[in-house]
């Protein structure tokens, strides 16, 4: 017997969309699973688009009010997929109200708003997930694993990258993207979160950073309507950039590795340019988004002149099984969000933990805060556990 998990979704752009469709997918790909969601609700404040949603994907109801969502008992699980700054108010709120969270990245505005959001699903007992999806690749679960066991030897540095070009356009709208209070440290929190959860999740903790960033499109144009994703606003009236297009971040790990981190929005002919490089004393292991299911692997015994490898990986390598039956079958992004929905689900359905936790965000969101510091003051900056 399976039981209904009754779920909902509050704010609805790109990411709601994966979000639901992930639920949607989870009963094919993991038919065991106890718990099989049912779209309860979606709340959008723009006009309409909740309504859209619902006759599109089949929730049951719509509102512009995420509040109704809070106060509705057949919803037990929400995703929330809401701009940064509304994070901290509705994340609270939602784990006040006894729902199990699904959050993005980064999880507010600071460190200090994860931190609430995470005090508030403690002292509830419910679960909280974060969308630090490209941790749930099979080939970056691989990659951890043969670090942990020692064949590249001990690390010594690491490589991690995050460019895009999504906001490279000089017509981008002026958007809650690029304002500090409400977009927060611009692409700090839209990639480098990601970053620092990936250093963290393959090395361990980072000790100290001392980072630079840079604003290179200082003006865009304000939209005249409600926008979604990186819409273009070309004739529209100027504003300023507040937050950054660029980071770039020196880091010492707990265990002595030392890394160098790097992320830009405005990277032209960069398209999701994202992956890393870990270097250890016998041999190395390199990933990159675009080659999802590959990894590069150098180990051996000759040192100097040791060849690299390509290595598929396949139904031995985290939930690559859930998807395909073998090795060099691809997994897309899509994917990544249906191994996060099922961790999540995972957690409410047994009361333990499963993927990325609230912990894992307020750990990132500290490393973001002190890139912050580290920048204004030209200084390494202790980072600590969060």
């Amino acid at each position: 017997m399976v039981d209904e998990l009754g779920v909902a979704v509050v704010g609805f752009g790109w990411m709601g969309r994966v979000h639901t469709q992930a639920y949607a997918r989870l009963p094919h790909h993991y038919p065991r699973l106890p718990l099989r969601p049912r779209l309860i609700a979606v709340a959008e404040e723009v006009p309409g688009r909740a309504e859209e949603a619902a006759e599109r994907f089949g929730f049951a109801s719509a509102t512009r009010d995420w509040r109704e969502v809070a106060a509705d008992p057949r919803v037990r699980a929400v995703s929330i997929t809401a701009p940064n700054f509304l994070h901290r108010e509705i994340g609270v709120a939602m784990a006040e109200a006894g729902k199990h969270i699904w959050i993005e990245k980064p999880v507010g505005l600071t460190a200090e708003d994860a931190r609430a959001v995470a005090d508030a699903v403690a002292e509830a007992g419910v679960q909280g997930a974060v969308g630090f999806n490209y941790r749930n690749a099979p080939a970056v679960e691989a990659a951890r694993e043969l670090i942990a066991s020692g064949e590249i030897g001990t690390v010594t540095h690491a490589r991690i990258r995050l460019f895009s070009d999504y906001a490279a356009h000089p017509d981008g709208a002026l958007t809650w993207r690029y304002e500090r209070a409400r977009g927060g440290s611009g692409v700090l929190g839209d990639l480098a979160s990601h970053g620092a959860d990936l250093a963290r999740f393959l090395l361990g903790d980072i000790a100290s950073l001392t980072a630079d960033t840079a604003i290179f499109l200082p003006e865009r144009a304000r939209p005249s309507g409600a926008t979604a994703g990186h819409a273009l606003a070309s004739g529209g009236e100027p504003g300023p950039v507040e937050n950054e297009d660029y980071v770039n971040c020196l880091l010492r790990f707990a265990s002595g590795a030392r890394g160098v981190l790097e992320a830009c929005r405005v990277a032209v002919g960069e398209q999701n340019n994202y992956g890393f490089e870990v270097h250890g004393t016998k041999g190395a292991v390199f990933w990159d988004f675009r080659r999802m299911n590959e990894l590069a692997v150098s180990r051996g015994t000759t040192y100097q002149d040791q060849p690299v490898s390509t290595v598929y990986v396949g139904p031995g390598a985290g939930e690559f099984a859930a998807f395909q039956p073998g090795a060099a079958n691809a997994m897309g992004y899509d994917d990544l969000k249906v191994i996060e929905a099922y961790r999540f689900v995972r957690s409410v359905a047994e009361g333990v933990p499963y993927g990325a936790t609230l912990a894992d965000a307020v750990r990132s969101a500290a490393a973001l805060d002190a890139m912050t510091l580290a920048a204004r003051e030209g200084r390494w900056v202790d980072v600590g556990t969060g």
